[in-house]
């Protein structure tokens, strides 16, 4: 993998995938690779940042304020990549959720990681913080399989090791087969 490989400057891409899926582990491997100047954003910070009348994300009734949240993550990528830098953002981010992203001046990449539902559960388990429910989780990988129409923009990382998912990635990113179209 050369520096070239990453030299995105003005970029945004979304790194997606249910709980479990290496988003976070990805995100800040690439934003520490050579290349051009990264900001990692992850979208848990800014759901974080709610406080008072915070609402779990993944709960139906969390919808309008999870807009808002997207809307806050979208505005701060574009200003990274505005300023010049790679900004690789990292999340639970749907088709649903894609609106704010597509309105962006910037160039937008979208890619869902997609492991085994199993492997997903397993993760999150051992990972030892946040979202540990069976139910939950399934429900989620579910909802990041039917893409509606972005199916392209899905990566099968079956039981990738985090550098085997990084090449994949990487790769995917080399390819503008992932470019969000607006």
């Amino acid at each position: 993998m050369t520096a070239a490989a990453l030299d995105f400057a003005g970029h945004i891409l979304i790194l997606s995938g249910p709980p479990g899926a290496g988003k976070t582990t990805l995100a800040r491997t690439l934003a520490a690779l050579p290349g051009s100047t990264k900001a990692h954003l992850h979208a848990d910070d800014f759901f974080q940042a709610v406080q008072h009348g915070a609402i779990s994300p993944y709960r139906p009734e969390a919808h309008a304020l999870n807009a808002t949240v997207m809307q806050a993550l979208a505005a701060a990528a574009q200003g990274y990549a505005a300023g010049g830098l790679f900004a690789v953002v990292d999340g639970v981010i749907g088709p649903w959720f894609l609106a704010p992203f597509r309105r962006l001046a910037a160039p937008v990449h979208y890619v869902v990681l997609q492991p085994p539902l199993q492997v997903a559960i397993e993760r999150c388990r051992t990972r030892g913080y946040g979202l540990d429910d069976a139910a939950t989780i399934a429900a989620l990988h579910a909802q990041l399989s039917a893409l509606d129409g972005l199916q392209a923009h899905a990566l099968a990382t079956g039981e990738a090791t985090p550098a085997q998912s990084l090449s994949q990635v990487v790769a995917a990113l080399a390819s503008g087969a992932f470019a969000l179209e607006r």
